[in-house]
């Protein structure tokens, strides 16, 4: 019998538990363990940011779920992977060997990059998790008592900027519903190189069509910029040109501030010598196998992914949940596939796709494959994605509670967009 054990419970970690149980069958056992007894559908934070969803209605226990599916769940923090004798060593001390080790973490929040950054003892705001998120909504709610200029963005070195540009939207409709917008400046503060870059060097014409969303809402912006402290009300902001030469330095005052940071690799997995790339990211093969222990598969935003092309203040690749997915299906088949003696052949489908919020529309895009040149490159704007986003938050949600290992991503996606293939839908 062997133990296939998956690491981190996130997007990724729960359906690959799910797959992973139903493809082995009982002769083999799967282990799920994450740092918290819950999950948290993450796409949502934004929302709860702004008071439009609760914990409640975005995360659920996990261990009733799993269980129920016969996979064995811990909720503990890994504290060291001993790579060499296939052990894990949790927090206080307990350990689990493995025969086959999963690895879908997520990141490491990298606040500490910025002086005064980051919502534990910083001066900023996250919504990259749901604590963060419900801490943000706190001191938004002082905001509208007391208006004042709110700042959204992203780090140098982030990777994932579509949260920001939906919350800074998201604000913008919540504070027009309240009939304060006249009195809360927003400034889009972020480091890629043009509005809509995304990470992806663009998508479709995501330049032109986010630059007029921006001023439609009169949310002004900065762009090639890196933020290289934060003070309390105040933020420092230095514009880089193309040559990534800093040409004006700006002293923003603010009153409030949501600013994703840069991801790494979370410290037990970037602990592993030879796993990791010098961020922390796994390094793996075109079979998300490690380069380096060939029993460790990884997949999301813990796998490391170079930039799609190199940008005067550094950015990195999103990882989407349709790319994550893709990336679940190929571990699941090849770990299967090894266990019944065949050659590993499963590989992800490496394929940017997105649904993003903007408050009372929404914009989706898709990049075939993700790093240019591109079969498909289509971005389009839609109170449907708007719609499409919130009936995606309830599908998911209920799939995961009853253990489906239907394709969620790919199942909602084409038939959100009316296609039966991803590459039919630019026409």
């Amino acid at each position: 019998m062997a133990h296939v054990v998956i690491l981190g419970a996130g997007t990724g970690g729960l359906p690959a538990a799910y797959d992973m149980r139903a493809a082995l069958g009982n002769e083999h056992k799967v282990t799920l363990i994450h740092a918290v007894d819950y999950f948290q559908f993450v796409p949502s934070n934004p929302w709860v940011a702004v008071g439009w969803r609760s914990r409640a209605d975005i995360t659920f226990p996990i261990r009733p779920y799993v269980e129920k599916k016969g996979i064995a769940f811990i909720a503990k923090t890994v504290d060291k992977i001993v790579a060499e004798e296939n052990t894990l060593v949790l927090a206080g001390g307990e350990k689990v060997v493995y025969d086959y080790l999963v690895i879908a973490t997520g990141p490491k929040l990298a606040f500490d990059e910025v002086p005064g950054a980051g919502p534990l003892g910083g001066h900023t705001h996250s919504i990259c998790t749901v604590d963060h998120a419900e801490k943000a909504y706190a001191d938004y709610l002082n905001v509208v008592k007391d208006p004042g200029h709110i700042i959204v963005g992203a780090m140098g070195g982030a990777s994932c900027f579509g949260p920001a540009y939906e919350f800074a939207f998201i604000l913008d409709a919540d504070l027009r519903k309240r009939r304060i917008r006249n009195k809360v400046p927003i400034t889009m503060v972020t480091s890629e190189p043009y509005v809509g870059h995304l990470g992806l060097g663009g998508v479709g014409d995501s330049k032109g069509l986010m630059e007029h969303e921006l001023r439609e809402r009169h949310i002004k912006w900065i762009t090639n910029s890196k933020v290289t402290k934060v003070e309390s009300g105040k933020m420092f902001v230095a514009e880089h040109n193309e040559k990534g030469e800093v040409v004006k330095e700006h002293e923003l005052p603010f009153r409030f501030s949501m600013m994703l940071p840069s991801f790494k690799g979370v410290d037990a997995v970037a602990g592993v010598e030879g796993l990791c790339n010098p961020r922390g990211f796994v390094l793996i093969d075109e079979y998300q196998r490690s380069k380096k222990y060939k029993n460790i598969f990884s997949a999301g935003v813990c796998v490391a992914i170079p930039p799609v092309e190199t940008t005067p203040v550094p950015t990195g690749a999103p990882k989407t949940g349709y790319m994550i997915e893709t990336m679940v299906t190929a571990i699941v088949h090849n770990i299967k596939g090894e266990l019944e003696g065949k050659d590993t052949t499963a590989k992800a489908s490496w394929n940017a796709i997105c649904l993003a919020d903007m408050g009372d529309t929404g914009a989706a895009f898709v990049a075939l494959p993700q790093i240019p040149p591109r079969n498909v490159s289509w971005f389009k704007k839609g109170k449907w994605v708007h719609l499409a986003k919130i009936g995606f938050e309830k599908y998911f949600i209920r799939k995961m509670k009853k253990g489906s290992t239907e394709p969620a991503f790919e199942k909602f996606i084409l038939k959100a967009l009316g296609v039966e293939r991803l590459d039919q839908v630019s026409k």
